[in-house]
């Protein structure tokens, strides 16, 4: 029996899929498996059982998406066949609760035309295509890998000297990049210096647009850094190995190793695998990237101690280290990922279940409108990140959905205490502060990241589109509540058990311009995310999802 993958986007984006044994084929549904608890421990190498999340293990988000953000679902756009729709997700309510009655505004019902059945395609396809192919995180991608490959170019024929004489020094800089593309404490402050600077009503929407595109896409960044710094250091290790007799056999053993866990943490970030394989991918780009690290540190004292004339290691170490670029560069990338591990802390927390779907967690103190946090059973195995819900005051509280064996058995079995990190992140629904007037649109339990917009004060005047499921059955009478005593105008609940399967993209464009909003901001599942997000852009309304390696 094959376990469900995890995936996960640094930038609080977390869904679940049951894989194939074939890797790239499309396979026919699978059955119903019963999930167990996992072992809550440091180490949990074993965490028994899988649990179906989709009727299908994997196919074209245009058919069954995996739940996206905040591990949410939306109800599914094609036929009402009830073998199609059962899904283990929020949207899922009985039958008798729609004949219950609305408590909430409500958009008029739009009925959603009937989609054509889609060819299957190759995982590999979706994962590179179903986003475009000019986004702005592979535009990124590009752009960063090219300037690199110029500067190897121009290098290796004598035309760039520096960097032929300090190949290894370009190789940490690359690694310094992809550590500042995904140091979470350092993206929050410049999330927060964007809002400060942009935030301001004379500022061109344009600006602001491109500022959050730019912002959300880094880690194409991160993605074309890594593989320039194997590229970088296989150059620097050829000259070193031409010049072997100025070098030692320990500086040649230690790079070599270097290079070996840089490759494979690219191998294992590749979209496929890390799809397919993401605890897999999780695990070894955190070990292989730590003992990376140790070994930079290694490499580092011993090729700027190491004597080639007398072929020794000085002991004047300290002055030599000082005035070196790789040392202090070694630093910065040190200091970044110690900071998140720095703040892990286990915590109390108060879990309850409204339903079986779905779980509040609480926490004390209060958080800012558009954080997102991670929480884990076990730090060193597993982070998922969910949406913060807060009035800013005493308490904050995440909205889980039950999708997954440790979102399950947050229903079934609830700890009493949880690891988190105190750090909270800036993701996506932070850069709402950014501008004048928001269309936020949520399904599921993707409503989790925007609820604090309506509990506490914000820069930005927000309206809110939720479609979900048995509202209170599902999601509980606190959340009902957190959405009640609002004007009409400014919060929209679609509750699907009673008015039906919406058309969510001509909901938002139509709430959008009633609202006039600058912007649109969706949380959804892949394919519910990219529709509404296309349907507003097609409007000219600027809108922004969750990607998948935002």
């Amino acid at each position: 029996m094959q376990t469900p993958v995890r995936f996960s986007s640094c930038r609080g984006v977390a869904f679940e899929i049951k894989p194939h044994a074939d890797p790239v084929a499309i396979a026919a549904p699978g059955q119903n498996e019963t999930p167990s608890n996992s072992k809550k421990s440091w180490f949990p190498w074993y965490q028994g059982s899988s649990s179906r999340v989709f009727p299908s293990a994997i196919q074209r988000s245009v058919s069954r998406p995996s739940s996206h953000f905040c591990d949410l679902d939306l109800d599914g756009d094609e036929d009402e066949n009830e073998d199609d729709i059962i899904l283990e997700s929020l949207e899922e309510g009985k039958d008798e609760e729609k004949e219950d009655k609305p408590i909430f505004p409500s958009a008029g019902k739009h009925e959603q035309t009937p989609k054509p059945a889609l060819k299957q395609e190759s995982r590999l396809s979706v994962i590179l295509l179903d986003q475009g192919l000019f986004t702005v995180y592979k535009r990124l991608f590009v752009v960063c890998l090219t300037l690199n490959i110029i500067g190897l170019v121009l290098a290796a024929t004598g035309h760039f000297p520096y960097a032929r004489k300090r190949a290894a020094l370009f190789s940490i800089a690359n690694i310094l990049a992809l550590t500042l593309c995904r140091s979470e404490a350092f993206l929050r402050i410049v999330f927060l210096l964007a809002v400060m600077v942009l935030g301001r009503s004379w500022v061109p929407i344009p600006i602001k647009t491109a500022t959050t595109s730019l912002l959300q896409s880094l880690g194409g960044i991160h993605s074309s850094c890594g593989i320039s710094s194997v590229a970088w250091l296989i150059y620097a290790l050829v000259l070193t190995l031409k010049d072997r007799e100025n070098t030692s056999p320990e500086i040649i053993g230690v790079a070599s190793t270097i290079l070996s866990l840089l490759g494979l943490s690219c191998l294992a970030a590749f979209p496929l695998v890390r799809h397919i394989h993401h605890n897999v991918f999780e695990r070894i780009h955190r070990f292989a990237g730590w003992t990376a690290l140790g070994l930079l540190w290694a490499f580092i004292i011993l090729t700027i101690s190491y004597d080639p004339v007398t072929k020794s290691y000085s002991k004047e170490l300290g002055s030599r280290l000082i005035k070196r670029q790789e040392f202090w560069f070694t630093v910065a990338i040190t200091i970044l990922i110690i900071i998140p591990w720095l703040t892990v802390r286990r915590v109390p927390v108060k879990i309850s279940a409204p339903s079986g779907h779905a779980s509040i967690i609480k926490f004390e103190d209060g958080i800012k409108a558009g954080i997102l946090g991670r929480i884990s059973p076990s730090p060193f195995s597993e982070w998922h990140a969910f949406g913060i819900i807060s009035d800013g005051k005493t308490e904050h509280m995440m909205l889980a959905g039950a999708v997954g064996d440790f979102t399950k058995s947050l229903v079934s079995n609830p700890p009493s205490h949880l690891w988190v990190r105190q750090v909270h992140f800036a993701g996506l629904p932070y850069l709402v502060n950014m501008y004048d007037r928001v269309l936020l649109v949520a399904t599921g339990s993707g409503i989790c990241v925007f609820l604090s917009f309506l509990l506490q004060p914000c820069s930005a005047n927000v309206c809110v589109l939720w479609v979900a499921k048995g509202i209170e059955q599902n999601f509980g009478k606190e959340i009902k509540e957190m959405m009640s005593g609002h004007p009409k105008e400014k919060v929209i609940v679609h509750d699907t058990a009673v008015l039906g399967r919406p058309n969510v993209s001509q909901m938002s464009v139509d709430a959008a311009k009633r609202w006039g909003a600058e912007v649109v901001i969706v949380t959804s599942n892949p394919e519910g995310s990219r529709d509404v997000v296309n349907a507003c852009k097609g409007a000219g309304i600027p809108a922004f999802g969750p990607i998948w390696d935002s």
